[in-house]
């Protein structure tokens, strides 16, 4: 994930940290990827933050604020500014599905959505490349980047939907082999987004961009959220204690 510094001023009364549940001594222990599952509100201040909630989530939460030089009780604080904020449609109680349900949602929502996007931004990609690889020569490393992230991610949903899914939905034990490598290529995976994320300065446009070069970078950006939840509700949710 990209690093960014992000200043939260924030001023709490003792009654507001006398009623936030969510500073009580519990949370000293909490991962990233449990603060993910119990409040989906607060990815939002992950993404801002550039802290990796889906396939390094399980990192000690204050840890890694502190890291960020933001306090628990500033995290807690905006989390609530932004739940008030949100809207207030009701977000699927993942953490409370049924595997084979859970299963059936990644597929139908992250599964389809990559096998459309990937090939779509493959092709978007290599039109710009050709327009303006050689006025920026960084296009060239992401676009090799990209395509070796394409082909791990084919293979890593059909090696969920043939091998992994089947064990998990017939509750078969013998599953450790494929959950450990299917958590590796998450890992693999996220690393690749960084690196494009990086050579691409963060997906900033340069002056010279022209349309399919700004539909290249959304898509690009809106492959990884995308990435991102399904790891997260993989990693965090469904083979979590498997």
């Amino acid at each position: 994930m990209i690093t960014a510094t992000v200043m939260f001023v924030v001023v709490l009364s003792c009654n507001e940290r006398k009623n936030n549940k969510l500073t009580d001594t519990s949370m000293n222990n909490m991962t990233v990827g449990e603060m993910a599952v119990q409040e989906h509100a607060s990815i939002s201040i992950f993404k801002e933050l550039g802290i990796d909630y889906c396939c390094n989530g399980n990192k000690n939460l204050e840890e890694v604020l502190s890291g960020k030089n933001i306090s628990l009780e500033a995290f807690v604080a905006k989390l609530e500014t932004i739940k008030k904020e949100k809207d207030t449609t009701k977000v699927a109680d993942f953490k409370n599905m049924k595997s084979k349900d859970l299963i059936e949602y990644i597929v139908d929502t992250h599964h389809d959505y990559l096998e459309n996007a990937l090939p779509e931004a493959s092709e978007l990609f290599a039109k710009v490349l050709r327009v303006h690889g050689s006025h920026h020569l960084e296009l060239f490393e992401a676009y090799k980047l990209f395509g070796m992230l394409k082909t791990d991610l084919e293979q890593h949903l059909i090696k969920e939907e043939t091998m992994l899914f089947p064990k998990i939905v017939n509750q078969d034990k013998d599953a450790g082999k494929e959950i450990k490598e299917i958590k590796s290529e998450h890992e693999a995976v996220g690393e690749m987004l960084d690196k494009i994320r990086e050579i691409t300065h963060n997906y900033t446009l340069p002056k010279d961009a022209c349309m399919s070069y700004q539909n290249l970078y959304t898509l690009l950006q809106d492959i990884e959220d995308d990435i991102h939840e399904h790891v997260h509700l993989e990693n965090n949710i469904l083979l979590k204690n498997r």
